[in-house]
């Protein structure tokens, strides 16, 4: 198993693995700036501000019970938040996509972490202290607002889970991730892997993959290598029960 990664510095320290996200790279101040929806000079302060890691595929990023004083923008990959119980039963409480943010968010006072916080693919995430994001947020209004934003739909989509957990149908809450994940697109990409699938709705694998194999021999959904297809949104919505 890797080693947690040290936390972020405002100088790089050798052997850290850790370097600058410097402001004439051109991807990082644009995808800060979209997911904000700041100026393009509050997006240069933020690049400022933040450290680059990478994660390779199953390294955990938050270990539950550290204490990480660290706030993580999602930029590339996916992460999933994991709770385990004292006899290591794990169960799958959130998925991470690009442009989301986790860890410690504007938290003044640091708690152990409830969760483990681990890459399922290659990762690339900005990495800020902890006090420095909260001390953008309080100074940006374009980013306090977009942070507001992303924790609530965070919120909703882990309600939704827990209430769908005591009135849907197993396969019910199969379709109704799908439609939570393919949102007003429509589409998933990459198309989700249906043992996580199955993991975050509380279910088995192989119940997953019937109800997905079964969406598919019906047409209402399309999978290929890319991406997951909803085709027919309202009939998926109908079979949600």
């Amino acid at each position: 198993m890797d080693a947690a990664p040290a936390a972020p510095h405002h100088r790089p320290v050798a052997g850290e693995g850790l370097h600058r996200l410097q402001a004439e790279t051109p991807a990082l101040p644009a995808f800060i700036q979209d997911v904000f929806g700041c100026s393009p000079e509050v997006a240069q302060s933020l690049v400022r501000r933040c450290a680059e890691r990478s994660y390779r595929p199953h390294a955990p990023i938050i270990r539950q019970g550290d204490v990480r004083a660290e706030t993580f923008l999602l930029v590339l990959g996916l992460v999933h938040a994991y709770a385990y119980g004292a006899e290591g039963q794990g169960v799958l409480l959130q998925a991470y996509r690009p442009g989301d943010i986790f860890g410690a968010v504007v938290e003044r006072e640091t708690p152990p972490s409830p969760t483990e916080v681990r890459a399922v693919e290659e990762v690339r995430a900005a990495v800020f202290l902890a006090l420095d994001f909260l001390a953008l947020v309080e100074m940006h209004s374009s980013v306090g607002l977009a942070v507001s934003r992303m924790l609530l739909r965070q919120l909703q989509a882990a309600t939704a889970r827990m209430v769908e957990r005591t009135t849907l149908t197993s396969v019910g809450r199969v379709y109704a991730e799908l439609l939570r994940q393919a949102g007003d697109s429509r589409r998933i990409a990459p198309p989700p892997v249906i043992s996580d699938l199955a993991a975050l709705v509380n279910t088995t694998r192989e119940t997953a993959s019937r109800a997905v194999s079964d969406l598919e021999r019906r047409g209402i959904i399309r999978r290929d290598p890319t991406a997951l297809a909803i085709l027919s949104p309202r009939r998926l919505e109908e079979l949600v029960v």
